[in-house]
């Protein structure tokens, strides 16, 4: 559950390649930060559940019982590209990991800058077009989307950064994007049922199905109370847009100030 929470980290320095841009920057903030409060919003009421109940993990390891199937694997397309050039940037670096991760971040915002002028560039009217009269026509439509995009590329931080800058450049709104979201919340999680029926571990395999009914009961409830992230989403970012400092203290506090005082307190 908390890693569903942390993997949302990506998609908010995304939105910050917009923060010279004050409009911009605030609808992206929103884009972004609507899977962060989703999924804390479902952390909150399932979470303490499932202390008490234990139901998610009941059912997980009832269906992992009868699942008994190991020997099977899939090779993420987007792993296949990338992890070369991973590989080769950490050896110009001397394995020297806190440079590498700085340099990843210069990468993803100098990608992230191109991207954007891109899509200006490109014919916007049509592209328009194709986002709202195919993609996102409908929730449901836009939910098939991110869960069928996801499950391919086995990275919802990969999906759901994507629609930031088009978000952020106003061709969709968060309102549209809420389903995209969903809809990658559970085709990530394909990636480790994929890994579990690799290892053909039950305990594995009813980790896997956890965090997969965690997500199918987290929309379950949110997406008809789909009024409460995406309010928590917009006021977030009309108060940032009135100080863009705070989408940096905001990053710090949601996702590290807070776990680690989590962790102290709960020792």
């Amino acid at each position: 559950l908390g890693a569903n929470i942390g993997t949302t980290i990506t998609n908010t320095i995304v939105s910050l390649t917009h923060i010279t841009r004050r409009d911009e920057f605030h609808r992206a903030l929103a884009g972004a930060t609507i899977h962060d409060l989703f999924n804390v919003c479902a952390v909150c009421v399932l979470l303490p559940v499932e202390y008490l109940f234990h139901h998610l993990e009941k059912l997980a390891a009832r269906l992992a019982g009868i699942s008994g199937v190991g020997g099977f694997a899939f090779m993420s397309p987007v792993n296949a590209v990338i992890d070369p050039v991973r590989d080769y940037l950490i050896g110009l670096t001397g394995g020297t990991y806190w440079l590498a991760l700085l340099l990843s971040l210069v990468l993803l915002f100098v990608s992230l800058r191109y991207l954007v002028k891109l899509m200006r560039s490109l014919l916007i009217e049509r592209f328009e077009r194709v986002l709202h009269g195919y993609l996102f026509k409908t929730p449901l439509r836009a939910f098939i989307l991110g869960l069928l995009f996801t499950a391919i590329v086995q990275s919802s931080s990969v999906t759901t950064s994507l629609v930031v800058p088009l978000v952020g450049a106003g061709l969709l709104t968060v309102e549209q994007i809420f389903p995209y979201t969903l809809g990658a919340n559970v085709g990530t999680t394909v990636t480790a049922l994929l890994a579990a029926l690799a290892a053909g571990e039950t305990a594995g395999l009813a980790v896997a199905f956890v965090h997969m009914f965690f997500n199918i009961f987290g929309i379950a409830i949110f997406y008809p109370l789909r009024v409460v992230p995406l309010t928590l989403a917009k006021k977030l970012s009309d108060l940032v847009r009135k100080n863009r400092v705070l989408a940096i203290v905001f990053i710090g506090v949601f996702f590290f100030l807070i776990p680690v005082l989590v962790i102290f307190v709960f020792n």
